[in-house]
């Protein structure tokens, strides 16, 4: 490895990228070996419906609609990676991300429905309660040291069945889902500013660009101001940084709730477009906030990486819909989805693999730069 290539691929950016492509490749081609395993004679065809998704249409408006959808369901993963960066910058890991993002979903749909509240009430109420559950795990982090880990894996159920249980009131008599906000209050919809017309998509609003400017002012705290700085020292050592006069629990808490708070405003950009209503027979926690952790090593955790990343995901999971299905079972979709995603949180190992590869070869050419030198010195 030449030293140009060595200290090119030693940039952080660089190597992000690389070990992105390499988890993505190798997810595709694992499930294209087991698409081959279940039946050889649909494989090829299947996993090219998955890397399509949308472009699986001739027709440019049905091309344009799907894409649209995709982007829609992009925003709420994007919100839950960045809530999990946003702690994991900070030296925590979120994992009651799924939780808060329920306690969003339980804030926003009920107060739409049942309160008949306008739209932006019901995200500050959704911020609100991510928050809320989020400040339990860092208030037990920072006073008591209990593991955020475990404390947020406990309070992910416990939100879940009271979601359950508290939209039971806002149900339709006829399902198991909640009303649509269109047909009970439809002040309580997203505004779509004319991106509905532009993707030919009632479901499209402003919360694909807002998500972006989110993703943006992360980038700029964490990165560029004393605020951010101050909360990643925390993280690094909690010690060294009350040393130095920050205010180390305040900071822990700090962190999880706007952890928590982004979490819940990905639950009302999502649920109040009403492309989806809540089933209050629901038994597993939303698996928005686990992909969430998939999408933040994608994305290299960064910010800019995380918009791209979170897309991805959705993309390939959005085309699983299309497999032939007169071929395979309809698990197939989530079976390839789940492998993609599992491969995507090996982005740091191929990072570290790449770190240790280099410093093996700087290694060998210092040995042999050496045994160089010391021969022209016998010379």
């Amino acid at each position: 490895m030449s030293k140009e290539k060595t200290n090119y691929l030693k940039k952080p950016g660089v190597q992000s990228f690389v070990s992105s492509v390499i988890c993505i490749i190798l997810g595709l081609l694992i499930a294209f070996i087991v698409l081959l395993l279940i039946n050889p004679a649909g494989a090829f065809a299947s996993i090219m419906e998955v890397i399509k998704n949308f472009l699986h249409f001739k027709n440019p408006t049905l091309r344009l609609r799907f894409f649209g959808e995709t982007l829609v369901k992009t925003v709420p993963l994007l919100m839950c990676a960045l809530a999990v960066l946003f702690s994991y910058k900070v030296g925590l890991f979120n994992i009651g991300t799924p939780g808060q993002y329920c306690a969003g979903i339980c804030a926003a749909i009920y107060a739409a429905l049942k309160w008949q509240w306008g739209w932006l009430p019901c995200v500050l109420l959704a911020m609100l309660a991510g928050a809320a559950l989020a400040s339990i795990v860092g208030v037990l982090k920072a006073y008591l040291n209990v593991n955020e880990v475990i404390s947020g894996i406990m309070l992910n159920w416990i939100v879940l069945y009271f979601t359950n249980a508290t939209l039971t009131a806002v149900k339709n008599p006829a399902s198991k889902d909640t009303l649509t906000i269109a047909s009970v209050n439809k002040a309580g919809l997203l505004p779509t500013m004319g991106l509905d017309n532009l993707f030919k998509d009632k479901y499209v609003t402003i919360a694909i660009p807002i998500a972006i400017l989110i993703a943006v002012a992360i980038m700029i705290i964490l990165d560029k101001t004393k605020f951010g700085y101050e909360l990643k020292a925390t993280g690094i050592n909690k010690d060294a940084a009350k040393y130095c006069g920050m205010m180390e629990k305040t900071n822990i808490i700090v962190t999880l709730v706007i952890s928590g708070a982004l979490a819940g405003l990905g639950a009302a950009f999502y649920y109040l477009t009403d492309f989806e209503q809540w089933a209050v027979t629901q038994s597993t926690v939303p698996a928005m906030g686990f992909n969430g952790i998939a999408a933040t090593f994608l994305g290299g955790l960064n910010p800019i990486g995380t918009i791209f990343s979170s897309y991805f995901i959705t993309h390939i999971t959005a085309g699983g819909a299309f497999v032939d299905l007169t071929k395979y079972s309809s698990q197939i979709t989530d079976l390839i989805s789940a492998l993609i995603i599992y491969l995507c949180g090996f982005v740091l190992f191929m990072k570290t693999t790449m770190n240790n590869m280099i410093k093996k070869s700087e290694a060998k050419r210092h040995v042999k730069q050496a045994n160089v030198n010391d021969e022209g010195g016998d010379k």
